[in-house]
């Protein structure tokens, strides 16, 4: 690890190019960073759960990531938030000979850093752990992925404070703006749905303790450990704190989904003086062979900052909004979203949201410049490297990788997919995936500064009452 901060260190001071003064920065040409990606150490406990391991002796610190495969996709929508409250339970609900209490002061003596969280897809545990204390650390958070105590005092906390996030939900636009958008595209589906005062205040911790018994085995789980250590020191450790887990869970449920295309415009009033907009459709999954080039597509669409062509024409040429994106958010196991937005005042709504279709379409129907494309792919493929600066993401990224499918030659082929972007491509599949006068288009905002936009923009109103999504 230090080697290879050394070497990129070394390798951006005598690489800074100079230039005349005719000649801009981005017409200056940089040569491509060269590295290679060093994968981790694979071994399997005797119960079966597979380990990622990757020293790193440049810190006396030890990483310690678990990942069980149960998250929000595996709950039922009159039962949404389950996740959330199992996650946060796990974390300060007790484990093993620990009461929830004592848990607290012995990581706290520690001073050991622990996150439980609830994703789409799993629940994960992260440790950062001094080297000394490693051992006893790993004891520790097998504990609580093994042996919750789930107390019920803990319980009741919990889902208070779960309770009080969703009434605060209603001062953040950006938040509902989502949950409505993802309850619109994947309407029906656990994906399209959010925590609620009417799912979350009926549960109970028996709730709790069933969706875990149901969901956390050995066979839906991974581990990470990176730092200073030896393998033969982790498979030791984690031998000793995991092998006694026996516990079958029951076989994952994917529940299928298809794209139902809703479009059409969604109003949620909240008097503010701004209005969020957020314009959206169902897009891509992993396998797709388009993955690269709509990469591309959108980092000159909306990705790519202030080099992005919405930024560039909404913020940068007219002063509508102070930061303006789109992204694609491509799916793990099912299909993913995109998603293109921003925030302006009340009386240039329609004003922006017609940019925001327009610059869509402009993609779609005339072909980029090759600078464009170039800077582009200049980004993404120099910025790739960052991926492998820190030992324990790499080495998360590389079991998630594998957890969910991906191509074993993913990461070595990156560079080489993006660089065989072209021009062509980007037009094509700009028109492939982007269909701005289909997308649902959510508004949040103050209903009476907003009437003449929505005159403007002249399609029937659905307007959902704040209430429905608290």
């Amino acid at each position: 690890m230090q080697r290879f901060t050394v070497l990129f260190m070394l390798f951006v001071l005598f690489s800074v190019p100079v230039f005349s003064a005719e000649q801009r920065p981005d017409q200056v040409e940089l040569s491509e960073l060269e590295f290679t990606i060093e994968y981790p150490e694979q071994f399997q406990l005797t119960n079966g759960i597979d380990v990622f391991f990757k020293q790193d002796s440049e810190l006396p610190l030890i990483d310690v990531s678990i990942i069980v495969d149960a998250g929000k996709i595996g709950v039922p929508n009159k039962m949404a938030g389950l996740e959330k409250l199992v996650a946060a339970l796990l974390r300060n609900g007790g484990a093993g000979r620990w009461s929830a209490e004592q848990l607290d002061q012995q990581l706290e003596q520690l001073a050991a850093q622990v996150q439980v969280k609830a994703s789409t897809y799993t629940t994960n545990f992260d440790m950062s752990v001094l080297r000394e204390d490693a051992q006893l650390g790993v004891e520790i958070l097998a504990a609580m992925v093994q042996e919750p105590s789930f107390d019920s005092q803990r319980f009741d906390i919990n889902q208070q404070q779960l309770l009080e996030s969703i009434r605060r939900r209603g001062d953040h636009a950006a938040r509902l703006a989502q949950q409505v958008l993802f309850a619109k595209l994947y309407a029906g589906h656990p994906l399209a749905n959010s925590s609620r005062y009417d799912t979350v205040a009926p549960l109970t911790v028996e709730d709790v303790k069933h969706y875990y018994y149901h969901h956390f085995s050995p066979q839906h789980t991974r581990i990470v450990i990176s730092g200073d250590l030896t393998v033969a020191e982790a498979k030791q450790w984690l031998d000793h704190s995991f092998a006694a887990w026996q516990h079958l869970g029951e076989d994952n449920f994917l529940p299928s989904f298809k794209d139902s295309n809703p479009s059409g415009l969604v109003f949620i009033h909240r008097p503010i003086p701004q209005t969020t907009i957020l314009l959206g459709e169902i897009g891509i999954e992993k396998n797709n062979p388009d993955l690269h080039a709509v990469q591309v597509m959108n980092y000159i669409l909306g990705g790519g900052g202030f080099g992005s062509r919405l930024m560039r024409e909404i913020r940068s040429n007219r002063g509508l909004a102070y930061s303006v994106y789109s992204y694609f958010s491509v799916g793990r196991r099912l299909l993913g979203s995109f998603i293109a937005g921003c925030e302006t005042k009340n009386e240039s709504v329609a004003e922006v949201v017609n940019l925001l279709r327009g610059e869509m379409e402009i993609i779609r129907q005339q072909p980029i410049t090759a600078q464009e494309l170039n800077q582009a792919k200049d980004s993404l493929i120099n910025s790739f490297v960052f991926t492998f600066e820190n030992t324990h993401a790499l080495a998360k990224r590389i079991m998630s990788q594998q957890m969910y499918g991906y191509p074993e030659n993913y990461l070595e082929e990156y560079r080489q997919r993006i660089a065989a972007v072209t021009i062509d491509d980007v037009q094509r599949v700009a028109l492939k995936y982007l269909h701005p006068d289909q997308q649902l288009l959510i508004l949040v905002g103050d209903r009476e500064a907003l009437q003449p936009s929505l005159k403007q923009l002249a399609q029937p109103v659905e307007e959902i009452q704040l209430n429905d999504l608290l």
